[in-house]
């Protein structure tokens, strides 16, 4: 079934001062091997492709799926129409992989931004032309999806056909999902980029320097405690200072989710996530218990042993990821990194 494309969780930190130099030259990525560039006529002429292509694929298909799999041919029919699906959903999967690496680059750029936006946009239209595909194929008869799929050439989806059939308790009218997965640009998907971008843009004085996030959150491993302390208060001062901000994107989210959860019957609130990475509910609930029982002689019983060696009864919060005492400390350059 198609789905809304999530928004990259990443953003370049940006390099300052001795630190980067002692990295050396770092690695950035290669994305030429999908398009040359943001405004390359490659990148543009695959956008029209695959939007033509799902209008051509919706008309052939939408509405006949059942028909098919009552046809003598239904394996082969069905796996006609399986393949060319399979083929634009890599196709619009390279041009959204494409702009969300552009944009995880930097996420600060308004240029990566826009240009993110705008192939989201463009990618949720055309996705919502596929979006029957899914749905149809699963309120095909079961038996006769089973009998196609036990044969060639259909049966080389079977597995893909197995999968897709447990989101079927849980999915809605087309219409329905139709406006679900439009909407999700402007929902879930808006707040979660207003996050992101939020996030990236903090800056966070300490020692006399202005530090993105990553970098100062790198302070919190500095042999001198006294910078870690103010590493520390510095992310809880600039933290607190966009409370209201966070603390709207944090229940608007919250409730995004219970309004999908409530429509499509899901009963627990982690009961979406479980079935999107396939995964029974007990096996998770097993393994947090686990976890959690493990505490005291696991995480509990470090931190005591890291406060002992700092010579404290209780470890302070802006130690917790300090090196350890009397433990030669130094930058490690990308160069060597790599080659070690």
């Amino acid at each position: 079934m198609t789905r809304p494309f999530d928004r990259p969780a990443i953003a370049r930190a940006a390099q300052a001062g001795g630190a980067a130099e002692a990295l050396g030259a770092l690695p950035e990525w290669d994305l030429t091997h999908l398009y040359p560039a943001m405004d390359s006529p490659a990148f543009a002429t695959d956008v029209e492709r695959a939007a033509t292509e799902a209008r051509r694929f919706a008309e052939l298909y939408r509405g006949k799926l059942a028909a098919l799999a009552v046809r003598e041919d239904a394996s082969a029919a069905l796996a006609e129409a399986v393949r060319a699906y399979e083929s634009l959903e890599d196709l619009v999967g390279k041009i959204m992989s494409y702009a969300g690496l552009i944009y995880s680059g930097d996420t600060t750029d308004p240029l990566r931004a826009k240009f993110y936006g705008d192939t989201q946009d463009k990618v949720t239209t055309i996705s919502t032309e596929l979006l029957f595909f899914g749905l149809e194929l699963n309120r095909i008869d079961e038996a006769l999806l089973a009998k196609a799929a036990a044969q060639a050439p259909l049966s080389h989806w079977k597995p893909w056909l197995d999968d897709l059939a447990k989101d079927k308790p849980h999915q809605l009218e087309d219409r329905i999902e139709e406006l679900f997965h439009e909407k999700s640009v402007t929902g879930h998907g808006a707040w979660n980029r207003l996050f992101d971008e939020t996030i990236a843009s903090l800056r966070f004085n300490v020692g006399g320097d202005d530090l993105t996030l990553e970098l100062t959150l790198n302070r919190l491993q500095d042999a001198d405690g006294a910078v870690r302390k103010e590493a520390a208060e510095v992310l809880g001062t600039v933290f607190r200072q966009h409370l209201r901000t966070f603390g709207l994107i944090t229940n608007t989210l919250a409730k995004d989710k219970e309004i999908s959860d409530r429509w499509r019957k899901f009963e627990d609130v982690a009961d979406s996530r479980h079935l999107a990475n396939r995964v029974e509910r007990e096996v998770v609930d097993a393994l947090v218990a686990a976890v959690r029982e493990a505490y005291p002689r696991l995480s509990h019983r470090y931190y005591k042993l890291k406060a002992r060696w700092f010579g404290q009864d209780t470890l302070d919060y802006w130690d917790r990821n300090a090196p350890l005492p009397k433990v030669e400390q130094r930058t490690i350059p990308w160069t060597e990194a790599r080659d070690t």
